[in-house]
């Protein structure tokens, strides 16, 4: 064999080796293989049902303390000592601040020696008029100084108390802002610090006008009856719920021409002193009662061009969409007013993995029948 043909011979001979060593059995699919179908997916879902469902609103506000007392300097002097640790709890009446007392101290006892002077100046008149040894009108003068006196001694004595700045209410006092030395009152009654009750505590927050009025022509239509509870829930900035529930207790009687919106408060038991003012926090309070309402969880509606909508499972195991629209809240749920009937499943959990018109495998939701809706009355706290 010349080398020319050398290189041809060798491909003649690798070709046919591979073709041997194919030509045997193919080996069986594995489990993964294109011979093994996947498994449908697994979803979690609700069997709606229709029945009584309170509905609510969720509204952002802010909290306020109860009260608020401004603890300032009522009689001027240097401030020998703070007599509280800042952030503590302070009780109404206790002293807070320590200014230097001498000067007041011996004005209260000045003021005690002309009361004094000026009340036997009376009693000696008092047998001289008689004799007419006095007139009527030096008579009338010494009564008049004596209570000229009188009134100097209380005002005196009042500096005096006032040199022990006291806690106006009780509650949580601030940081101080003045320290020792610092001369205060000095033609004004210099802020000191500030103490504010914390239990309870307030919430200012508002309702748009809109929603009042469409509200109230609801109920006199007759499509939904009037919440007659007051009770509201406050959702905190991480999402969690307070565990006590608040009451609304005060509606302006006006729509704020500024902004279209009414202003309310509640207020809520603060025990542990959780809750600052200042704080962010939603109120979820009830508004009306509907009957015979369908209601899914809020993760459940999902949105698009062309509207809202829930994925559900079709009576031959297939994930469709269903066109719906909302009409309000119940607590963490919708309220579908138009797209259901009842009986639907509605997907919950793994939408993800629910493509439109692929198969899936419904499994009924941990506690679907705490989600799906009650037809017992809602409870009082205002939740249904």
């Amino acid at each position: 064999m010349t080398t020319s043909t050398r290189p041809i011979a060798l491909t003649f001979f690798m070709t046919a080796l591979l073709a041997g060593c194919g030509s045997g059995d193919k080996p069986a699919a594995g489990p993964g293989g294109p011979g093994a179908g996947m498994p449908p997916p697994e979803v979690d879902v609700i069997t709606v049902t229709s029945g009584n469902a309170t509905l609510t609103q969720d509204l952002p506000g802010r909290l306020q303390a109860y009260r608020t007392a401004q603890v300032r300097a009522r009689v001027e002097g240097v401030v020998e000592k703070r007599l509280f640790q800042e952030g503590s709890d302070v009780k109404a009446g206790a002293s807070l601040f320590q200014i230097d007392a001498r000067t007041y101290k011996a004005a209260a006892e000045s003021a005690k020696a002309d009361l004094a002077i000026a009340r036997q100046t009376v009693e000696r008149y008092v047998p001289l008029l008689k004799i007419k040894a006095v007139s009527q009108q030096e008579m009338d003068l010494a009564d008049a100084k004596a209570k000229q006196a009188e009134a100097a001694l209380i005002r005196a004595e009042e500096d005096l108390e006032n040199a022990s700045v006291p806690a106006a209410i009780s509650g949580r006092i601030g940081r101080t802002l003045v320290t020792e030395g610092a001369l205060v009152g000095k033609g004004e009654a210099t802020l000191l610090a500030t103490i504010e009750q914390l239990d309870p505590i307030h919430v200012n927050f508002t309702q748009p006008g809109a929603d009042v009025l469409r509200l109230k022509q609801a109920v006199k239509s007759g499509r939904l009856r009037r919440a007659e509870t007051a009770s509201v829930e406050m959702l905190l900035e991480d999402g969690s719920v307070y565990p006590q529930a608040g009451r609304i207790f005060f509606s302006d009687m006006s729509v704020d021409p500024a902004t279209g919106a009414v202003s309310l408060r509640a207020e809520f038991p603060n025990p542990q002193r959780e809750l600052l003012p200042g704080m962010f926090v939603r109120l979820r309070f009830p508004q009306a009662l509907a009957d015979n309402a369908i209601r899914v969880p809020q993760r459940a509606v999902q949105a698009n061009p062309q509207g809202q909508f829930v994925m559900i499972v079709t009576p031959d195991g297939k994930a469709a969409p269903l066109p719906v629209k909302t009409g309000g809240m119940a607590g963490g749920d919708f309220i579908i007013a138009e797209g259901l009937k009842g009986g639907e499943q509605v997907i919950v959990n793994g939408l993800q993995k629910a493509r439109p018109g692929t198969p899936v495998k419904a499994v009924p939701l941990n506690g679907a029948a705490k989600t799906e809706n009650k037809t017992a009355p809602p409870a009082a706290n205002g939740k249904s």
